[in-house]
């Protein structure tokens, strides 16, 4: 804007002194004119606007003039002079002028409001908001936005008032009044589940950001009903989607497209579905064929033609029946309305072989088949033209680890079967393969008697212990409690590895659920010989193995410790002392007394054969000992009459 447009913004006047500013404030008339002394003798009428103060404007033709009295200074009798001395044009004029050059209301800081371009300069867009009052939209504000200026002379714009001001024009935003305008539109259409139109600006890891006025996330599940596998060829696409979530303090905005098309495919599947009904006869296209089925349109719900019900007997694989986009008549066979799922069948429209199965082949049935499929769960045997059975893979074999199919039979092999179950309206038999071959659990009890020695192979490893497999279809558990007498094992993985071959006892036989109970260290039981040979309260010699908080681990002899609590270590003090005495801490008084690594005597408090258990105590073995060697002293030392324990002691220690 040239200077002369911004002299015009503002009247021309003198700036009043700072006392003449308080008493203008003072002054109930707004718009009030002060008289003033001028350089040249004439009176110039100084007008206060509601912007801060600018600088002094100069006089035409007679030079700077400057207020220098106060306002308080000004005789009544010279304003009544000036007025009675002033023309009545004179007076209009100056009443014009102020009415001219008088503010307009402040508009309150954050309102927003239309503002009309005036010009865009380098310090940004000058903005006539009415009332003749004009502001500015920085330049800076659109650099740090990234967004060009696109606002011609004359447009009409939606603008902020900002609290602060520069070079005479009130700050103006138009990014926050935009950005407002956006969030209350967002707002809005997450409260009543509208929809919005934005544009896919990037893919970012989990999904895509849409501009709708704001960046918005909207994940890879919320594109499409299926999965999208290629996101990049979504970018710059215009696409419709609704609010999820909205979190307007932190920015985060989470949009669906999926939810848009969920509401328009729930539409049409109601609408279809009041058509619909179980045993009716449609015409549908083929959408989509899979290895399993082929998926149908049947005008707004998808159909499923499973490969099983697609033809009598061994169908061959859908792509060699049907093509995507080709019309199909099927039958409905089930229809889900609460889960929108309908299963098709295209044989039921021709003759059905399984009519007189159930005669034939009842429960317990034993057939010979052809294998006429393969999977992981199982093999498909036809027993007869259009009529198959399953296999499950669990019914191959008595082993829990069964082998894939694949290892056990081939497509075409002939294989013997045994009807397990027959269902004859889902037109499903359920065949066995192990039940022809005998159980290796019933004669388990015979074949591995408890306290058997038996070896096999580690097969599994389970953080309770091991699976060793003795014979296919026979296996035995090692648990974690049983390798060991002393070991404190946290994981097999310790001890064994997958594949290695390892000698245990037979411990538990379980036919009827079959289990098996093995056991390392039953083999070598060095514990029954140690309680044999030793009783309670006898003294014993044994090495510290390892301290804990609550006591020491005694080494006894080769495998077998024992356990000496905290309490059987220290000497007992009497209550009166424990009390005043600070107390370690437990850890402390166990190292202070034993050294790991030393052998000390302890005494046998308590045996418990059965849990491995043995208790004992430090202090009663030292307690004993000092008895003993009382008695010893006190049977080769003459004593007196009045002699004490106390005498025979000092005795002792006078001699050492």
């Amino acid at each position: 804007m040239s200077p002369e447009n911004d002299n015009n913004l503002q009247p021309s006047a003198i700036e009043t002194a700072p006392a003449e500013r308080e008493s203008v404030n003072a002054s109930s008339e707004p718009g009030a004119v002060l008289p003033q002394q001028a350089s040249a003798g004439a009176a110039t009428a100084a007008v206060r606007a509601p912007a801060p103060p600018e600088p002094a404007a100069t006089a035409e033709g007679s030079g700077t003039a400057e207020a220098t009295a106060p306002a308080a200074e000004v005789p009544v009798a010279a304003e009544s002079a000036t007025a009675t001395e002033e023309p009545a044009e004179s007076t209009e004029t100056m009443d014009q002028l102020l009415d001219q050059f008088s503010a307009p209301p402040a508009a309150n800081e954050g309102e927003i409001f239309d503002g009309r371009v005036l010009a865009v300069t380098d310090a940004g867009v000058v903005v006539d908001v009415g009332g003749k009052f004009e502001g500015l939209v920085p330049a800076q504000e659109f650099l740090d936005s990234g967004e060009p200026i696109e606002f011609g002379e004359g447009q009409t714009i939606e603008v902020e008032r900002l609290h602060e001001r520069k070079d005479g024009y009130v700050l103006l935003s138009y990014v926050r009044a935009h950005r407002r305008r956006v969030w209350e539109r967002i707002e809005k259409s997450y409260r009543e589940h509208a929809t919005v139109t934005g544009k896919v600006t990037e893919r970012i890891k989990g999904g895509l950001v849409v501009n709708i006025g704001v960046r918005s996330f909207l994940p890879a599940s919320q594109i499409e009903l299926r999965p999208v596998h290629d996101l990049e060829s979504w970018k710059d696409r215009e696409i419709e989607v609704r609010v999820l979530k909205l979190n307007r303090k932190r920015g985060n905005v989470v949009v669906s497209r999926r939810a848009i098309l969920e509401d328009e495919q729930k539409a049409m599947r109601d609408a279809l579905a009041q058509t619909l009904s179980e045993g009716a006869v449609v015409t549908g296209k083929v959408k989509n064929v899979t290895d399993y089925g082929i998926f149908v349109d049947l005008g707004g719900m998808d159909g499923l033609l499973h490969v099983s019900d697609l033809a009598w007997g061994r169908a061959p694989h859908p792509n060699s029946v049907v093509k995507p986009g080709d019309d199909i008549q099927v039958q409905i066979l089930k229809f889900d309305k609460e889960k929108q799922r309908i299963s098709l069948g295209r044989k039921q429209l021709l003759p059905d072989p399984w009519a007189t199965v159930p005669q034939r082949f009842p429960t317990g049935t034993k057939a010979k088949g052809k294998v006429v499929g393969v999977t992981d769960y199982g093999i498909f045997v036809q027993i007869e033209p259009g009529v198959e059975g399953l296999v499950h893979v669990s019914e191959m074999s008595w082993s829990k680890h069964a082998k894939h199919p694949s290892k056990i039979v081939k497509v075409d092999d002939e294989v013997d079967v045994v009807v397990l179950d027959l269902k004859t309206d889902q037109r499903r038999i359920s065949l066995g393969m192990k039940q022809l071959l005998p159980d290796p659990w019933e004669a388990a009890s015979q074949k591995y008697p408890v306290g058997t020695i038996v070896t096999g192979k580690i097969r599994n490893l389970a953080e309770f212990g091991a699976f060793v497999e003795l014979e296919e279809g026979m296996e035995g558990l090692i648990h974690i409690s049983d390798v060991s007498w002393t070991e404190r094992i946290k994981h097999p993985s310790e001890k064994f590895k997958k594949g290695e071959t390892v000698e245990a006892k037979v411990l538990k036989v379980d036919s009827q659920n079959r289990r098996l109970s093995l056991g390392i260290k039953q083999i070598n039981d060095i514990w029954a010989n140690w309680f044999r040979d030793h009783k309670l309260n006898e003294i014993i010699k044994g090495k510290v193995a390892r301290t804990t908080d609550f006591g020491a681990f005694v080494e006894l002899a080769e495998g077998i410790e024992g356990l000496c609590h905290v309490s059987e270590i220290e000497e007992r003090r009497p209550k009166g002392e424990r009390d005043k005495a600070p107390k370690a801490p437990r850890d402390a008084r166990v190292t202070a007394v034993l050294t790991v690594g030393n052998e000390y005597d302890f005494k046998i408090l308590r045996l418990e054969p059965e849990q491995r258990k043995i208790s004992l105590s430090f202090r009663a073995a030292q307690k004993q000992a000092e008895r003993e060697e009382i008695k010893s002293f006190t049977k080769t030392t003459k004593s007196s009459p009045t002699a004490t324990i106390g005498d025979a002691v000092r005795a002792k220690l006078q001699q050492s």
